[in-house]
């Protein structure tokens, strides 16, 4: 009998030796393999956004002692890609006066008050378009002839941040 169990020590000695050699076989297999090399790139689009800004209402009746109106409007993207918008500014970009005016009319003339209109929106392509209001414009009684400035327009411009 001590030669079976000599037998069985020995073919599970080698049995073993043969699943650990199995075993460290593949594992060097897996950690000599070594990965390629290469490259790659990618790109950021540009600002493609478009934005459209609508004056939707504006004073009409300008005049001394009568009280400032409001300016409103809406902005829309009308781009490929979404543009994040905080603000839209209005400023007075120039006063065109009546062709019969007399006498000079400037922005001085005016007042505009909170030009700067809070957005704060990502505006997606081609959604429907956002409003804005809080600006107001008004006629700035200084006091001397002002003649000038009866039937002028007054220009505004606009620019979103």
């Amino acid at each position: 009998m001590p030669f079976i169990k000599t037998r069985r020590t020995i073919v599970a000695a080698a049995l073993t030796g043969a699943i650990l050699l199995g075993g460290g076989v593949a594992a060097f297999a897996y950690w000599t393999s070594t990965g390629g090399t290469g490259t790659g790139a990618a790109t950021t689009g540009s600002a493609a956004s478009s934005l459209v800004i609508t004056q939707t209402a504006a004073p009409t009746d300008m005049a001394p002692g009568v009280a400032p109106g409001p300016i409103t409007g809406t902005i829309q993207n009308t781009g490929a890609s979404n543009a994040e918008v905080a603000s839209v500014t209005v400023s007075i970009s120039g006063v065109t006066q009546a062709v019969d005016a007399v006498g000079a009319c400037t922005a001085a003339d005016y007042t505009l008050a909170t030009p700067v209109m809070a957005v704060g929106a990502d505006l997606v392509p081609n959604a429907t378009p956002t409003p804005f209001s809080g600006a107001t414009l008004g006629f700035n009684d200084t006091g001397a002839n002002q003649n000038g400035c009866q039937g002028a327009t007054v220009n505004l411009a606009y620019v979103s941040s």
